[in-house]
């Protein structure tokens, strides 16, 4: 029953995405990530979480002085530099993956809800987006993660529950646009539920759309728990997050800058790889940030 819209807001538009350089950038800088996420305990060369005091602050390997079983050197605690930046990036795609997948599941519930049934459960949608996009997501976090305790389970469930607003916003209007257009009164002329009708033919037209936006959301789920990690707030050590890590070596800064450059560079490259790659994926699908 289902078949392709015809409006201008749901179609695909110029499909250059993987054309661009920028795009395989960011995939490839992804496909590291993902590779590194799924596979650290056989990459890392050493434990992360083992201590040698006798080797603590080894320069990497581009100084001299570099010890060669310690490629990017180790922390204050002697603790090897690379092994704990292979399962930092572990813990930062595991919670910005999971804390899309959260917020992607509220947002697009509602989202769909209020754009294609409309009426009061509209105005209670939006209702909900506006009250969220009052809410100060770092202080609320910073608040419910400092009175409950620091722990992945909690950082992913508070994420979650405070970034569900842009699904929610794009799937609404989008959903809005498809429930007008030809397919969807013929799948209704033919006697589909509403249920039907919702995943059938409403989800898979709006999909480009919210996969564009999980890339965004993924990337500041990641920048957020770097930020609360940094505070003390987010993943409880000896855990190795990249923002913990730069927290523990901020007073070794000026003497040994590499301890922060080091997991700071790769924050960086992640956030940016993502960024790049959700850009190809908006050019290649048609698709927008925002609503």
């Amino acid at each position: 029953m289902s078949t392709a819209p015809t409006s201008p807001a749901v179609t695909a538009g110029p499909r250059r995405g993987w054309k661009s350089l920028s795009t395989w950038i960011g995939a490839v800088i992804v496909g590291i990530g993902a590779f590194c996420a799924l596979f650290a305990p056989l990459l890392v060369p050493h434990d992360p979480f083992a201590q040698d005091l006798g080797k603590r602050l080894l320069v990497p390997f581009w100084m001299e002085g570099s010890d060669p079983a310690h490629l990017l050197g180790t922390d204050q605690l002697g603790r090897d530099y690379l092994s704990r930046l292979i399962y930092g990036c572990r813990i930062s795609m595991l919670i910005g993956v999971t804390v899309t997948i959260v917020s992607g599941a509220i947002g697009i519930a509602m989202g769909v809800l209020g754009g294609f049934l409309g009426g009061r459960t509209d105005d209670a949608v939006l209702f909900a987006i506006t009250a969220r996009l009052s809410i100060p997501v770092v202080l609320v976090a910073l608040a419910v993660v400092g009175l409950l305790g620091s722990s992945m389970t909690l950082l992913v469930i508070t994420l979650g529950l405070l970034l569900w607003d842009r699904f929610a916003v794009v799937a609404r209007s989008t959903t809005m646009q498809v429930r007008n257009l030809d397919f969807v009164a013929a799948a209704w002329c033919a006697g589909c539920s509403r249920f039907r009708i919702l995943t059938r033919e409403v989800l898979p037209n709006i999909a480009s759309h919210l996969v564009v936006v999980a890339t965004l959301e993924i990337a500041l789920a990641i920048l957020l728990e770097a930020a609360l990690s940094f505070l003390g707030l987010g993943v409880p050590p000896p855990l190795p997050s990249w923002g913990l890590m730069i927290s523990e070596a901020k007073d070794y800064m000026f003497f040994t800058p590499w301890v922060i450059m080091v997991p700071g560079t790769a924050l960086f490259v992640l956030v940016l790889g993502i960024n790049f790659l959700g850009d190809g994926l908006r050019d290649m699908l048609g698709a927008t940030r925002d609503a």
